[in-house]
């Protein structure tokens, strides 16, 4: 049974920090790029960051969070995190953790099912 169970989320001052945490099973993590994403009310789910697998290269798609939202990941231990500093009001959403496990034709995406965070001005 695959699972991605994200932890970490919570309430939070303007500038401060959050390390979030996605914890993965069923699946091979060690093949599979991972992304986070977020989703504000009334909003789109948003495309923050992403890592692969091989190289523990990232790339960042949100301008807004460049700089001041990190990815990693541990592979040991199937672990995937967001360390998320500088954070603002507009940072408030649900967040998602997303996995695309390439171990399998065709390749197969796996979603968390978010968790919240709240930064309050």
């Amino acid at each position: 049974q695959v699972q991605l169970v994200e932890s970490g989320g919570g309430l939070v001052q303007a500038g401060g920090s959050l390390r979030l945490s996605c914890a993965t099973s069923g699946f091979t993590f060690s093949r599979s790029a991972m992304r986070w994403y977020r989703q504000a009310p009334g909003k789109e789910r948003e495309l923050l960051v992403a890592i692969i697998a091989s190289t523990g290269d990232t790339t960042n798609y949100a301008d807004s969070v460049k700089g001041r939202f990190t990815i990693s990941r541990d592979n040991a231990k199937k672990m995937v995190y967001l360390q998320m500093d500088s954070l603002k009001p507009e940072d408030t959403a649900v967040y998602y953790c997303y996995a695309i496990d390439y171990s399998t034709f065709p390749a197969r995406n796996y979603w968390g099912q978010g968790t919240q965070v709240t930064v309050s001005s």
